[in-house]
């Protein structure tokens, strides 16, 4: 290959590659009320975390639910119980890049970089208690692209030349043989 750009081609390829990506920390507040009139929080987790993820105008929505379960005691301090509630939630994830010139049926991958956790739980008023939910999410679209690659006309040719600007009179690389190289690699 002589090296000139008349022995270069192009191709296109279509390629899948992450075509837009998201991530957002939310925080959000549900209200339990509980059978009895609690006395005093023993202690709330999170568990069962199920959700699913969808392409919303410039932006991805999260949604699902977890089940809340909640160890209070009651009756003056006397008894307890676990109050266990199935609540739905849903984070819109505002997408940070997204490339539209993506083709194909769009695949939207989330997970959840922190689980959702109760990270205050307090009583409130009429015997109700409030939770407080952290969690965090990150989102990748998956699409079709195109990617314009340099080919060259053969890889058999062992007389392969780099177009660049690089300085032939480097003293730095003398020693080196390359051809030596891609002998020992045949």
């Amino acid at each position: 290959m002589s090296g000139t750009d008349k022995d270069l081609q192009c191709r296109e390829l279509i390629a899948k590659a992450v075509c837009g990506k998201g991530h957002k920390f939310s925080t959000t507040t549900h209200t339990i009320i509980p059978s009895q009139t609690p006395s005093t929080i023993l202690g709330c987790w999170i568990i069962n975390t199920n959700f699913q993820a969808e392409k919303v105008g410039d932006a991805v929505e999260v949604s699902g639910t977890y089940d809340v379960n909640l160890w209070f005691s009651f009756a003056n301090n006397t008894q307890t119980e676990v109050k266990r509630e199935t609540v739905k939630f849903s984070v819109l994830v505002p997408l940070t890049f997204f490339d539209r010139n993506c083709r194909g049926d769009l695949e939207i991958v989330a997970r959840a970089v922190e689980q959702p956790k109760c990270v205050k739980a307090e009583l409130s008023g009429g015997g109700t208690i409030t939770v407080k939910v952290e969690s965090e999410f990150a989102v990748e679209i998956i699409g079709e692209t195109k990617v314009c690659v340099v080919v060259c006309n053969s890889c058999e040719e062992k007389d392969l030349h780099m177009l660049g600007d690089f300085e032939d009179n480097s003293d730095e690389f003398d020693d080196f043989d390359s051809a030596t190289m891609l002998d020992e690699l045949d």
